[in-house]
């Protein structure tokens, strides 16, 4: 089935390494327009000149999409540079120290929040107008298997997750009768670059450790990314306010 996502304008945050630089790679491959978001430069300019390599236009944007300049800067030069927004990649985050909830710090709270939580729903907030004035649009997260049960991740990782699938199955809702689909992949395992804290306690990891023996194999960035441009593209036009695992049957355990 075609996907059709040739010429299509494309953001992805978290874009300048694993499963988002992946992502980014996979959409060029489709004949997509790209922006990379990411908080590093290197990462996000590296995967932008990529894609350029592989025939599209792309563009990097470098900052902290927790602010709202960032987020205003992000959806300006996708509009001004790449000609609009078509699909939009909601992947970059960050991981805890799998503390328990005794043990979470503020700092870190708000942090994971701010990052996994917020960020995301600031970027969704400002790219819906544009999705509801064309008709069409296609969000997709990077959820987790945190966002499907309480023992993958520490607290604050897990709330943040969780807040993720509701804003998901929420603005799916909303934004339907728009021609706007709103999805997410949920990661088990998978090789990243993305870094655990150091634990506070044993409490978290000693409950976690219980449950590791589920987790199965651990997935290339490249098989999330597959999944992420599947539920962009055409060949997905009637999922919306789906959490797709893909995780090796983690979740069926």
């Amino acid at each position: 089935m075609e996907t059709g996502l040739k010429g299509k304008k494309v953001i992805v945050t978290g874009g300048g390494s694993g499963i988002g630089r992946s992502a980014v790679l996979a959409f060029a491959a489709e004949g997509a327009s790209v922006l990379v978001a990411d908080i590093n430069g290197d990462g996000a300019r590296s995967a932008a000149e990529e894609a350029r390599a592989a025939g599209v236009a792309a563009q990097a944007v470098v900052g902290d999409l927790s602010a709202p300049e960032v987020v205003a800067e992000v959806v300006r030069t996708a509009v001004e540079e790449l000609g609009g927004v078509d699909v939009l990649v909601n992947n970059a985050g960050i991981m805890d120290d799998m503390s328990a909830t005794a043990d979470v710090g503020d700092e870190m709270w708000e942090r994971l929040i701010r990052v996994n939580l917020t960020a995301p729903f600031l970027l969704t907030r400002a790219v819906l107008p544009i999705m509801k004035e064309q008709g069409s649009g296609s969000v997709v997260f990077t959820a987790s298997e945190a966002s499907l049960r309480g023992g993958a991740s520490g607290t604050a990782y897990t709330v943040s997750k969780h807040g993720v699938m509701g804003l998901v199955k929420s603005t799916a809702v909303m934004y339907r009768d728009h021609g706007i689909r709103v999805n997410a992949v949920a990661p088990g395992g998978t090789a990243t670059n993305i870094a655990v804290g150091t634990p506070t306690s044993v409490d978290g990891p000693t409950a976690l450790g219980r449950y590791a023996n589920g987790i199965g194999r651990i997935a290339a960035a490249e098989e999330l990314a597959a999944a992420i441009v599947f539920l962009a593209s055409d060949a997905a036009s009637n999922v919306n306010g789906a959490i797709l695992p893909v995780d090796n049957g983690w979740s069926a355990v």
